[in-house]
């Protein structure tokens, strides 16, 4: 008891001073190094994940096969391909945005696949018996209706992105990460427990943030029907 009152003392006192939070090296820089990660990997995987979510809505046999594929590759650490793609491209910011872009793309595929393939097929049908065009009735009425679950799927893949972007300290690059690779290589504990924290933090207030949106936009929305 009186160590974990220790290290709870300890860690406070690491985050109230003041010079662990400027400069260089500081948590305000590493948290603007860590949402630059998070998000260009975000954007881009959003620009990758919803067409192809799109087009497998109207393809289910060839889904299948796809976003099992995808969930399987899930399962490949991002740190591997990270340490893979080092290999391959050498030490830079790529390897990073490659493996948090691979990890980030199934749950958005996934999401945007059902929202498509499951929209309410009622409305559909009226849509087509209207006289609407295959791209009036995906840009009018397939698209609402899926975007809580497109929506969904980038709440999840953004939430696995700000905990797995840690790994940008292994390819010598910054982010929070810094925090937990260098105070275990110094056993500094005050400074790796912080650094979780600070993650820990910034993933529950956006999944906040994002729940707090999705209320907002969707709150009277019913994306999806299973009828078929």
């Amino acid at each position: 008891m009186e160590q974990l009152t220790t290290i709870f003392i300890t860690t406070f006192h690491w985050l109230t001073d003041a010079s662990h939070w400027s400069g260089e090296s500081g948590i305000l820089q590493r948290i603007t190094e860590h949402a630059w990660y998070v998000s260009v990997s975000i954007v881009i995987a959003t620009a990758i994940g919803v067409p192809v979510g799109i087009f497998l809505g109207y393809r289910p046999k060839m889904a299948f096969l796809f976003i099992n594929l995808f969930n399987a590759g899930r399962a490949i650490p991002s740190l591997g391909l990270i340490l893979l793609f080092i290999l391959l491209i050498g030490f830079n910011d790529l390897p990073i945005f490659i493996a948090l872009v691979a990890m980030s793309i199934p749950p958005i595929v996934t999401n945007t696949y059902a929202g498509i393939f499951y929209a309410d097929k009622r409305l559909c049908d009226a849509a087509r018996a209207m006289g609407m065009t295959g791209w009036q009735s995906l840009i009018l009425l397939r698209l609402p209706l899926a975007m809580p679950m497109i929506f969904a799927g980038f709440r999840t893949a953004l939430l696995q992105l700000i905990a797995t972007a840690v790994i940008a300290a292994y390819a010598g690059a910054g982010g929070l990460g810094r925090f937990l690779i260098d105070g275990l290589g110094q056993q500094d504990i005050p400074q790796v427990i912080s650094g979780a924290l600070i993650v820990s933090l910034l993933a529950i207030g956006c999944d906040v943030l994002l729940m707090a949106l999705r209320r907002l936009f969707f709150k009277h929305a019913s994306p999806v029907s299973y009828q078929k």
